[in-house]
């Protein structure tokens, strides 16, 4: 029988919040205070869902396991969110993996809230390094994020490490390096005082990434999720201590992804049968759909549960959105399906125009389904197209696909 409670921790927006978690991080980590679950001031129904999958404080609810030092909750973008086991053996043992492989500790500039995995995988790093992050002022919903302070506080924190040695790095979701980007001369300057640049959280555009690299960011693409810590495969080639192995692959070699670490979490909290169906002994059978290329590196091609019907052909969401995020005019873009009378399923994409676009939104929508159409097939092509200045998101920077996908179910 467990012994070890299970406290709800608030973490308050902004810098404040972010470093009462960090105070009470080491006590958590070593099994000395309670395990936490880091909840965040939002909306009162997104509150609820959390609490209803986490139950902290609640004798009736125990923890399920003494070593848990965390249980941190899935953003619930594809659904009902859940709550990670994740364990202080496992948090540890991902940010030293993140460590080795960027070539030892740094300072890292923090814009991801952090009662979710990146954030707190932030922390952690700090934490072991003796190095303090640097918050943006708007971290955790306590703003909108900017690019401006995000260039300013990359300056102070540059400053810093001119000073001490230490690398610079920084955790961001697409939508951020996006805005990044688009500040144009300065984008250079901010993005090349990095050391590591990681990019996770939602798949971002090859456009995105190239652009980002071409002005002088060592921008790495991270996979992985809550239930491994946080990123655990950097630019397809796994972390220490990390495995890949593809189950069930077709005659394509394309197959369900599932990862072994010592960073895999415990379980999912009271939710014994997922648990089960998810987890044993340190591997996890993700949801993700992917294959081992030429070079030996991981490529996610989707989900396993994101095929459609559309016409009587199946149709994957996620290369759909993949095609259209790789048109050159486009910054940003997310497919969503929904379900279609005559179709079975209709295919809508959310996009935003590079600011390097010269095409009109008509050309540009209709570029985009051609080339859809000229990689995956017709059926494959989005029905309707829709031009926005950002995608919606979640508090996590993630992209909110319910809120799109109730956009796309109210398009005639």
């Amino acid at each position: 029988m467990t012994t070890r409670e299970l406290t709800r921790l608030t973490v308050e927006p902004g810098p404040d919040g972010v470093l009462t978690l960090a105070g009470e991080l080491p006590t958590a980590l070593n099994g000395e205070g309670p395990a936490l679950a880091p909840l965040p001031i939002g909306p009162p129904e997104y509150v609820e869902r959390i609490l209803a999958a986490v139950q902290p404080d609640d004798p009736a609810f125990p923890l399920e396991d003494d070593d848990v030092a965390f249980v941190v909750t899935t953003s619930g973008s594809m659904g009902e969110p859940r709550g990670v086991l994740l364990s202080g053996s496992a948090l540890i043992a991902s940010a030293r993996a993140t460590d080795s492989r960027l070539g030892g500790p740094g300072r890292w500039v923090m814009a991801l809230p952090a009662h979710h995995v990146a954030g707190l995988l932030v922390l952690v790093r700090a934490y072991l390094s003796g190095i303090p992050p640097v918050p943006l002022e708007s971290v955790g919903g306590a703003g909108h994020f900017s690019a401006h302070e995000f260039a300013n506080a990359t300056r102070a924190a540059r400053a810093l490490c001119d000073i001490d040695g230490a690398r610079l790095r920084t955790a961001l979701v697409p939508t951020q390096l996006a805005r990044i980007v688009e500040l144009g001369p300065t984008a250079a300057d901010c993005l090349g005082a990095y050391d590591s640049i990681l990019i996770g959280g939602a798949a971002a555009a090859h456009g995105l990434i190239a652009q980002a690299r071409a002005l002088g960011g060592n921008v790495i693409t991270t996979y992985g999720m809550t239930e491994t810590c946080g990123g655990c495969v950097y630019d397809g080639t796994p972390l220490p201590g990390v495995a890949v192995r593809i189950a069930d692959a077709n005659v394509e070699g394309v197959g369900r992804i599932e990862l072994s670490s010592p960073s895999v979490a415990r379980g999912y909290r009271l939710r014994p049968d997922l648990t089960a169906s998810s987890f044993s002994n340190g591997l996890h059978r993700t949801s993700d759909l992917g294959r081992i290329d030429d070079n030996d590196r991981l490529v996610v091609v989707g989900r396993v549960d994101d095929v459609v019907q559309v016409g009587g052909v199946n149709v994957s969401v996620a290369a759909v959105e993949a095609a259209v995020a790789d048109h050159p005019m486009v910054a940003e873009a997310a497919v969503v399906a929904v379900p279609d009378s005559q179709w079975g399923a209709r295919i809508t994409a959310f996009i935003v125009a590079s600011t390097i676009s010269t095409l009109t939104p008509a050309q540009l929508k209709d570029s985009v389904v051609e080339r859809a159409a000229s990689v995956l097939g017709a059926e494959a092509r989005p029905r309707t197209i829709t031009i926005l200045e950002d995608l919606p998101t979640l508090p996590t920077g993630k992209v909110d696909r319910a809120a799109l996908r109730g956009a796309a179910g109210s398009t005639t």
